[in-house]
This record gives structure tokens, C-alpha cells and sequence, in this order.
């Protein structure tokens, strides 16, 4: 893999855990959510990633083969490939003055766990250093390696 598909990989990265950065504080923000346009209280979120690949990438790494273009090999990394929504219900409230309350007086309160969200983002948050480091590092050895030819 060249300095610009390292670079491509953690571009990929960056970007998925961004999105999943998103979806967590979205999920935060509806907590206590208890009406939606599709009805019933919010259900939390999840970001689905897949890997990159496509056949010529899969076949040129099999075969051992070097790209003799330069650029690049297109199509190594990661994405979001879905949006999932958690399918565990939620908790039931006992509150009778809330204006979603059932005929007994309970609330459905959305699934969502403050505390789960924010080991979640942490986690998010530590894999998108982790990219920049990989591209810090990758920019230090494009630097390092342009001095050798001087």
C-alpha cells in the first residue's frame, strides 16, 4: 500500500467514526424523546460500518501485484453502510400528568442510556485520534522520505 492509500484508509476513518460521533449525540439529545414523527418515543441509533473493497483491489492484493499507475489503490477502508435502530424497547414511567401517558398512567421512555452513549463516544472519540495519528504519521514519513532525495 502506498503513503496515499494509508492516508485514503485513515480518510475513511475519520470520516465513519464522525458520523458515528453524530448518531451518539443524537441519541443523547432525544433521551427523554417520547413522541416522534414515526410515532412512539425515540429509538436510539446505531451506525453500521462495512469495509471497502472492491474486486480489482482484492484481486491486485492476492496476486501480489503493484499498481504501476502511481496513484493509489482505490477502494480500502471503511463506511457507514447502515443506520440500525435499536430494536430493544424501552423503559415504562410511571407519570400520569405526562400528555403520552396510556390509560394506566404509564410513559414509554425512549431506549437510551446516558451512560452507554458516552462510553460510546469516548469510544468514537478515541478512534478518531487514533486516525490522525496514522495521518500525522504518514504526513511525517512522506516529509522524511521527500528529504532523501536532496
Amino acid at each position: 500500500m502506498s503513503f496515499f492509500g494509508a492516508l485514503d484508509v485513515s480518510a475513511t476513518a475519520l470520516t465513519a467514526q464522525r458520523f458515528r460521533m453524530d448518531l451518539i449525540s443524537q441519541n443523547i439529545a432525544n433521551a427523554q424523546t417520547t413522541r416522534t414523527s414515526e410515532g412512539g418515543a425515540y429509538r436510539r441509533k446505531l451506525a453500521v460500518f462495512k469495509e471497502i473493497t472492491d474486486f480489482d483491489s482484492a484481486l491486485s492484493d492476492a496476486l501480489g501485484s503493484i499498481s504501476t499507475s502511481g496513484t493509489s489503490t482505490p477502494g480500502y477502508g471503511v463506511r457507514v453502510a447502515e443506520i440500525a435502530t435499536d430494536t430493544q424497547g424501552g423503559t415504562r414511567v410511571y407519570d400520569p400528568g405526562h400528555p403520552d401517558a396510556d390509560l394506566d398512567g404509564y410513559v414509554v421512555m425512549p431506549n437510551v442510556n446516558i451512560v452507554e452513549e458516552m462510553v460510546d463516544m469516548i469510544s468514537a472519540s478515541r478512534s478518531y485520534e487514533a486516525g490522525v495519528t496514522v495521518i500525522n504519521s504518514t504526513k511525517s514519513m512522506i516529509a522524511r522520505t521527500m528529504e532523501l532525495g536532496r
